[in-house]
């Protein structure tokens, strides 16, 4: 099939989503050559990507992905990353406040690419254990209503693709389909994009992979988050429609900072920040900008009618203690499934 393919990219047309789901599966069993595979990737990358090729891409991993059951409808907080701001990690820290709040989050993640600190990497830092089984993650989601999918351990099949991707040193398919690949199959999102060019693309996709509620965000200062530095750009899927519309946090109360009041640096040094947010002792603009997110995720998850409503709910979250609560139980949870 992926000589098929070829063909076709070569000749810059589109593949259909059943021809690109089975590309990816040849992939992830091995039958392709690495250059076969780099070659794929590259034109896929020059000709660029269609919703129908993300989309049974997507398809083709999830089904290669180790599978596990939730016990009620699960959320996911994630972004595409890629977008170089050295933030410190925002939409990890968000997920504690959303689920102390009352929705399931089942966070799927790795370790940092193009950051000093990615979801797994500050997590360890945190003191939680990440590299869990199907099992011990349906334990945890259980006992905690969350849960963080680490995708080395879920996506093993990649062990085929790394080494190439690594070699080519561009950004290929794969660096999208990671937020759409979580084996949990979250139901609600929010997602976040390094580019605003992919959120109407990625809301399409996200609908034909069964998404009900999500919101895709780009900041206008390049954040694949909510941002508190620029306005934000935001498509929201909704029950199969689309909307675009912009995000002002003057809006909502919050004004803007500079983006340098948002970095962050080492994996330990982003785990002490998500501490001091979650515990109420930081009141500065990372809390802010925490708050802005996990205000959007509440909505997103249709746990609350609206953002302002999210964001009044994510405030007393924090400060009544529930956050920091459950980012405790969530880490002795880990260690003890």
């Amino acid at each position: 099939m992926i000589e098929t393919a070829l063909e076709l990219l070569t000749n810059n047309q589109d593949l259909d989503s059943k021809m690109a789901q089975a590309v990816i599966d040849e992939m992830m069993t091995g039958q392709t050559s690495d250059i076969q595979i780099a070659a794929y990737l590259a034109a896929l990358s020059t000709k660029g990507e269609s919703i129908a090729e993300i989309t049974g891409s997507a398809r083709a991993m999830r089904q290669h992905a180790l599978p596990i059951t939730t016990h009620r409808p699960v959320m996911d907080i994630v972004g595409t990353g890629g977008d170089q701001s050295g933030t410190f990690n925002i939409s990890t820290t968000t997920s504690f406040v959303v689920t102390a709040a009352g929705v399931p989050v089942a966070k799927h993640g790795n370790n940092a690419a193009t950051s000093k600190s990615g979801a797994a990497d500050v997590l360890s830092a945190l003191g939680a254990k990440i590299d869990l089984q199907p099992e011990q993650v349906e334990k945890l989601l259980h006992q905690t209503d969350q849960a963080f999918l680490y995708a080395r351990t879920y996506h093993q099949a990649m062990k085929y693709v790394a080494p190439v991707r690594h070699s080519l040193g561009i950004k290929t398919i794969f660096n999208i389909l990671g937020p759409l690949t979580n084996p949990a199959n979250p139901q609600t999102m929010l997602l976040g994009a390094y580019d605003k060019a992919l959120l109407v693309p990625l809301a399409r996709v996200l609908h034909n992979l069964g998404v009900q509620h999500a919101l895709l965000v780009h900041g206008q200062d390049g954040l694949d988050e909510v941002s508190l530095s620029a306005d934000t750009d935001i498509v929201e899927l909704k029950d199969g429609q689309i909307t675009e519309m912009t995000l002002v946090p003057e809006d909502y109360g919050f004004a803007k900072v500079p983006l340098s009041d948002l970095k962050g640096g080492t994996p330990s040094e982003n785990a002490g920040i998500t501490r001091e947010i979650l515990n109420g002792n930081c009141q500065d603009a990372k809390r802010q900008i925490v708050i802005l997110n996990a205000g959007c995720a509440l909505y997103a998850a249709n746990y609350v009618d609206d953002i302002s409503a999210g964001i009044q709910l994510a405030q007393e979250t924090i400060d009544d203690g529930r956050a920091f609560e459950q980012l405790t139980q969530f880490i002795q949870a880990t260690q003890e499934v």
